[in-house]
């Protein structure tokens, strides 16, 4: 998603000019667009037009139009959005008050404005456009004296490091200053992956080279990891896959890209890169459900069980539908929105599952909010939830 201008005020009404520019955008168009919302794009419209000598034609134009939003339709096989509602700003081709369909395409501009931007919509807008959110792969190309830091996207590779050193060659009985030099370069990556690597996001990070470069840097890494504590890397240590790779990228941007090209194509890392967004929230669906059976005090469902372990600061990780985000009523919609501020707010982890997916789906069944607990909290109201 490519954001064009942003004008919010300080009490959070304003508009935001977006363009859809891969087929997931336009989920998050979906799960941003509500009813009373107002909607500008371009469309067609047919137009009636009549001679002097009294015949009567029909043309197609091109003209924008600004619309309140009444009803929404998503076709997930299309990727376009459907959104029905009221012209409201002058226009010669649609009069005040009439009804019109805006579709909402792929790298079609729009722009969404709300009397209030809430910070689920907006953590949303920041999401969709930060290239590095869809990263999941991260990649290591390097040969001894180069290597290349990436993030990978669905759609793109962002380079965000490139080490260059000059490592002096190993002579007989002089071998401190090849060791020394080496010992330089490793340590540049690794900074390079500390500061570059979400590993909150990124599911696999590739380390490859030609020969036996790739495990003596792997090597070298986890034993500083150890040695320094820096428990991101030991943590993580089981995302980390050591791969062959040529040494035909050189110093070229070209030769890198046909390196991890070549990297990517290898069949033996299809399993690693298969663990995606979906995958993780499944895991966090179980790890609920096993909360739920060996301690249940420690497992929390439905909205007013999971509000009152909020107000006790007692959410260490909340797991919400972005379903429950689109209720058209706009109260509903306020009490999960605060609910996902309050925990926050108390240092919580909030994990928003997608309705598409069949964890999403099976959180729908608990009422679409569950929360894993930091302490035991007894709940003596064993009421059926009301859902709103």
């Amino acid at each position: 998603m490519k954001q064009v201008f942003r004008n919010i005020d300080k009490y959070y009404a304003g508009s935001v000019e977006l363009v859809p520019e891969e087929p997931e955008d336009m989920w998050h168009a979906y799960n941003l667009v509500a009813v009373g919302d107002t909607l500008r794009s371009t469309t067609i419209r047919k137009v009636q037009t009549e001679s002097a000598t009294g015949s009567v034609s029909v043309n197609k134009v091109r003209t924008t139009l600004c619309i309140q939003v009444e009803t929404i339709d998503f076709d997930t096989q299309g990727c376009v959005l459907r959104v029905k509602g009221r012209n409201i700003q002058e226009n010669q081709y649609v009069k005040m008050g009439a009804y019109h369909t805006l579709d909402l395409e792929l790298n079609r501009k729009f722009a969404l404005g709300k009397h209030e931007w809430d910070s689920v919509a907006l953590d949303r807008i920041d999401m969709a456009c930060d290239p590095t959110q869809h990263a999941d792969l991260a990649a290591v190309i390097m040969q001894e004296g180069l290597a290349h830091v990436c993030l990978i996207t669905p759609n793109m590779t962002l380079l965000r490091a490139k080490i260059e050193t000059t490592i002096p060659r190993k002579r007989k009985g002089m071998c401190a200053q090849h060791d020394k030099g080496l010992t330089k370069f490793y340590d540049q990556i690794i900074q390079a992956v500390l500061r570059h690597v979400n590993f909150d996001i990124v599911k696999c990070v590739l380390i490859a080279s030609p020969g036996f470069v790739k495990d003596q840097f792997a090597e070298y890494m986890f034993t500083m990891a150890v040695k320094m504590d820096w428990k991101i890397l030991t943590d993580n240590k089981s995302k980390f896959v050591l791969v062959h790779s040529s040494s035909g990228f050189k110093h070229s941007l070209k030769g890198f890209k046909h390196s991890l090209k070549e990297v990517l194509q290898d069949p033996s890392l299809a399993p690693k890169l298969a663990d995606t967004k979906a995958l993780t929230e499944v895991k966090a669906l179980d790890e609920f459900y096993q909360m739920l059976m060996n301690d249940a005090d420690r497992a929390s469902y439905g909205v007013k069980h999971v509000e009152k372990a909020v107000d006790l600061q007692a959410v260490e990780i909340l797991l919400i539908s972005d379903e429950l985000f689109r209720a058209q009523d706009v109260q509903k919609r306020k009490r999960y929105i605060k609910i996902v501020d309050g925990v926050k707010e108390n240092g919580g982890e909030v994990r928003i599952f997608s309705s598409l997916h069949v964890s999403g789906e099976q959180l729908g069944q608990l009422s679409g909010v569950a929360a894993i607990l930091r302490f035991p909290i007894h709940d003596d109201d064993d009421d059926s939830e009301e859902e709103g």
